[in-house]
């Protein structure tokens, strides 16, 4: 009797799990989809179980597959579902990341009404499990009061004039890599990987102005985090499986291993910032500050959650800035008419070192800059997600509905941009950003609203301090060997680095 009762519970518990797969996997997405088609939003079709993923991932796989020539229609290689399903369902379509429908954007008013409502009805797209441990439960992956509470408290770190008074620092480590050009180009022309050469330097620099030490005392932090990033970006692509992260696979356990070592090379730095009598100088020491005079419990963060703001710090502060700084040679090196005239005001407006004072008078420095972010945006993608039933424009979206909004292809629109939308013409920023957009989310590279990037005023001022010493010492033209190939991995970057040829001023 006790073999029939548990045999009529194994099968009750088996129908249970088989009706709840139809209902998820199955009923759940066609009924959605139906009710999107009822309002003109059609796309690819919904492919139990796993949607479009495996379309996306092999879209992925052809675009790194073969470079192209050289040319800023980049879409097909860092956004290729958009590339290849927007000419056919249109700027706003829906297709399936598992059976999540995620409907792809790209009017700017829909974007723009996105952006501004983050944190109501549209919240950030939590990350999944395989690629969290890359921020942590950092600022980039908050919500809700716990994301109010960490933005309110890194806020002062990234206030102009605390990024102002880093200037000194960004100086000195960039003065530091071009003394090493200096020697190996000679008195003669050298081609050099400036890819890695810019990674290193903005490692350095973020190193300094977060921490106070210097790349060499935190490299092999950012090794671990280059080989974390790697897993991260293969996560992305891929559908998560509930469970899966505990599952001890050969990733799994490197991924573990990483996380581990990070956080624990963190907290030391943590505990040794903290020991120390004076520690505002710097990212860290301002935020340690500011959580120390706290005065409830509540509104502090502890050490795992300044722990993951670290991981943002390093992560973001030397990816971002280093993959811009490499297009934005690797356009003058091409562009070299570009190259000429930012030198010339460059050596016009900065006597020896750029300072905070003249950064503001290197107009053509920040067109040629405001230029590269429009073609070559760090992130091709902003994802939200809706938390709510809720209208959008004329559409009324689900609770649960996730949303791309595809930036770099927004960037490109000749709607927006003009027939020469896939042109390099920083002339086109000549007013600045204000004038040159047609519409307030037509140039979003730092995003949009409340949750726009708490670090772009130190990733701009730390780009046009290097351009600026960079052109005050040499003259640079692409190499021979350079091989054009934009590829997406958490941002957009070269997959075969970004070779030039230097010659000393």
């Amino acid at each position: 009797m006790v073999f029939v009762i548990l045999a009529l519970l194994l099968s009750l518990f088996s129908f249970t799990i088989i009706i709840k797969c139809i209902y998820v996997y199955l009923w759940c997405p066609f009924k959605l989809e139906s009710e999107f088609r009822r309002q003109g939003i059609s796309g690819p079709g919904y492919r139990p179980p796993f949607g479009n993923a495996p379309q996306i991932v092999k879209f992925y796989k052809d675009a790194e597959s073969h470079p192209i020539s050289f040319s800023h229609h980049i879409l097909p290689m860092v956004a290729p579902q958009y590339h290849h399903w927007s000419p056919v369902y249109g700027k706003t379509f829906l297709y399936w990341f598992g059976s999540k429908p995620r409907l792809a954007i790209g009017e700017p008013e829909l974007v723009r009404e996105v952006l501004l409502k983050t944190g109501g009805p549209f919240e950030k797209l939590d990350f999944s499990p395989l690629s969290r441990h890359l921020v942590g439960q950092g600022l980039v992956g908050l919500k809700g009061q716990k994301w109010s509470l960490h933005r309110k408290m890194i806020n002062p770190a990234f206030h102009m004039d605390q990024v102002k008074a880093m200037v000194p620092t960004i100086v000195a480590s960039t003065t530091n890599m071009l003394k090493e050009w200096e020697q190996v180009v000679g008195g003669n022309e050298c081609e050099i990987e400036i890819y890695k050469e810019l990674h290193r330097l903005t490692a350095d620099v973020i190193s300094r102005t977060a921490f106070g030490s210097s790349y060499e005392e935190g490299k092999n932090i950012f090794k671990m985090q280059e080989e974390q990033m790697l897993l991260v970006s293969e996560g992305l692509r891929s559908v998560y499986i509930p469970g899966f992260r505990f599952v001890p696979t050969k990733k799994n356990r490197r991924r573990w291993k990483l996380e581990r070592e990070i956080r624990s090379a963190f907290r030391k730095l943590i505990q040794k910032k903290e020991g120390e009598r004076e520690n505002c100088g710097n990212l860290l020491g301002l935020l340690l500050t500011t959580n120390k005079v706290q005065e409830r419990e509540d509104q502090k963060m502890d050490l795992e959650e300044i722990v993951d703001e670290c991981k943002t710090f390093y992560f973001a502060g030397k990816e971002t800035t280093a993959n811009l700084l490499t297009w934005v040679v690797v356009l003058l090196a091409v562009h070299t008419e570009w190259q000429n005239k930012a030198r010339e005001e460059v050596l016009r407006v900065c006597k020896e070192f750029p300072d905070a004072d003249n950064l503001n008078d290197l107009k053509i420095v920040e067109m040629i800059v405001n230029e590269t972010l429009r073609l070559y945006s760090p992130a091709p993608f902003l994802q939200r997600e809706t938390n709510k039933d809720v209208k959008l424009g004329r559409y009324y979206l689900p609770s649960g509905t996730q949303l791309d909004l595809p930036i770099s292809a927004i960037h490109h629109d000749t709607s927006l941009w003009g027939e020469d939308a896939e042109d390099f013409n920083p002339q086109r920023f000549i007013g600045g950003p204000s004038v040159a957009r047609k519409h307030m989310a037509a140039f979003v590279p730092f995003g949009l609203g409340p949750r726009i990037c708490v670090g772009q005023n130190l990733a701009l001022i730390e780009t046009k301090v290097v351009l600026a010493m960079l052109l005050q010492r040499f003259s640079f033209v692409i190499s021979p060997t350079y091989v054009h190939a934009p590829m997406l991995d958490i941002t957009v970057q070269p997959q075969y680095g970004a070779h030039i040829v230097l010659r000393k001023l």
